[in-house]
C-alpha cells in the first residue's frame, strides 16, 4: 500500500489524483530547493480503495550511521490527498506509514504543513505531534476587486494610491531583469542579517523561471522619477493557489515602502486570473511581529501555520541526541549542532 515515487511522470500523474495541491508539493520544487549531494526527493503514497494519500519529503542520510531521518522542503507541504473527509479511519495509513519507516531505518520526520488544506490534520492522525507556529494571511482574491480592497487599512489605500502614480510596476522579461532582482532580494537579506540558507544563487530564480509545474511571476517597481528598479518580488501560481515567495526592497528607497505596491498588484491579477487564495505568509520566524503587521494591512482573513514531528525510533533518536545536551527546539535535536 505504501510506494515511493522518484520519477516526474510518475509524481504528476499522483498530483492530478488529488482534491488539492500546490506548488510545494511539485516535483520540480522539491530538485530546485534540495541539496542534491545529501537530499533525495521522495513522494511516498499510498492507496486504498478510493483513498489516496501521498507525502512529499527529503530523504537524508544521517552522518556516521546506517540511519535516515525526513525533512520537508522550504514552504508550506504536508501530506495531500483524495478520498479523505471528516470520517476518514487514519489507522490503516497510520500502521503502513509506521512499518514503511522503520523497514527504511528512519529516526524521525520533520514537515511543514499548508495553512489552507485541511484535510492534513485527519490524515497525520496523532502520528508525532503537530505544533501551531502562528497565522499567515489570505488575501481572498475570489471577492471583486472593491471588496478585498475594502478591508486595508485607509493609509494602505493612500499609499497605494501614491506609489501608482509615482512608479510603475512591470514583469521581469528578461536575464538582465532576474538578476537586477536577484541583487536588490541579496541587499534585502544582508539588511535583515538573515542566515546563509536565504541566499539563494542565481539560478535557483532562473530556474523557477524554466519550470512547468508552476508559473511564476517576478514583479519589479520602478521609480519613475529615476528610472530605476527599487523592489521586486517572486509569485508562484498554482492551482489556485497564488504563493507570495520571495522579495525585496533597495536600502535606499525602503521609506517608499513599494513592496505595498506590488502586492496590490498581484492582487489584482490574481482576481481577474481567477485565482482562489493569495497567501502573503506570516511573520518572520512565524512570529507576529512588525512584518506580520504589514501584511495584515492588506486582510484579516488568518490563517493558521503548523509543523509535524515524529520520531519514529525514540531509542536511537535518544542516543543520536544525546551529544547534544543543549536545551533547544530545533528538531530533530540531532541536528542542532
Amino acid at each position: 500500500m505504501i510506494k515511493e515515487i522518484t520519477l516526474k511522470k510518475d509524481w504528476n500523474a499522483v498530483l492530478e489524483q488529488v482534491d488539492i495541491y500546490d506548488f510545494y508539493h511539485t516535483y520540480d520544487y522539491h530538485h530546485i530547493s534540495c541539496d542534491q549531494s545529501n537530499e533525495t526527493p521522495i513522494l511516498i503514497t499510498y492507496t486504498k480503495g478510493d483513498v489516496v494519500i501521498a507525502l512529499p519529503l527529503l530523504l537524508r542520510a544521517i552522518p556516521g550511521t546506517n540511519y535516515f531521518d525526513y525533512t520537508s522542503v522550504y514552504g508550506y507541504g504536508g501530506p495531500i490527498s483524495k478520498g479523505v473527509d471528516s470520517s476518514f479511519d487514519c489507522n490503516p495509513y497510520k500502521e503502513a506509514l509506521q512499518t514503511y519507516f522503520y523497514e527504511k531505518n528512519i529516526v524521525s520526520v520533520f514537515s511543514r504543513l499548508h495553512p489552507y488544506i485541511s484535510t492534513q490534520e485527519p490524515v497525520l492522525c496523532a502520528l508525532g505531534s503537530l505544533t501551531s507556529l502562528g497565522r499567515v494571511v489570505n488575501i481572498d482574491v475570489t471577492l471583486p476587486l472593491d471588496e478585498s480592497r475594502r478591508v486595508y487599512q485607509k493609509s494602505l489605500k493612500n499609499q497605494v494610491n501614491k506609489l501608482r502614480k509615482t512608479c510603475n510596476i512591470r514583469k521581469a522579461n528578461s536575464k538582465n531583469d532576474v538578476l537586477e532582482f536577484v541583487n536588490i532580494y541579496h541587499e534585502n537579506m544582508k539588511r535583515l542579517s538573515a542566515k546563509d540558507y536565504y541566499f539563494f544563487k542565481p539560478e535557483y530564480f532562473l530556474n523557477f523561471l524554466e519550470q512547468t509545474d508552476f508559473k511564476t511571476d517576478i514583479l519589479l517597481v520602478e521609480e519613475l522619477e529615476s528610472n530605476t528598479i527599487i523592489a521586486g518580488s517572486m509569485f508562484v501560481k498554482t492551482n489556485g493557489f497564488v504563493q507570495f515567495h520571495l522579495s525585496g526592497t533597495k536600502t535606499d528607497y525602503l521609506r517608499l515602502r513599494p513592496s505595498k505596491l506590488f502586492l496590490d498588484e498581484m492582487r489584482v491579477e490574481a482576481t481577474n486570473e481567477n485565482y482562489k487564495y493569495f497567501n502573503l505568509g506570516g511573520g518572520l520566524g512565524s512570529s507576529e511581529d512588525s512584518l506580520f503587521e504589514f501584511k495584515s494591512s492588506f486582510s484579516k482573513d488568518f490563517k493558521t501555520f503548523k509543523i509535524w514531528k515524529y520520531i519514529v525510533n525514540e531509542e536511537v533518536y535518544n542516543e543520536l541526541s544525546e551529544q547534544n545536551k543543549s536545551n533547544t527546539d530545533f528538531f530533530p535535536k540531532y541536528r542542532s549542532n
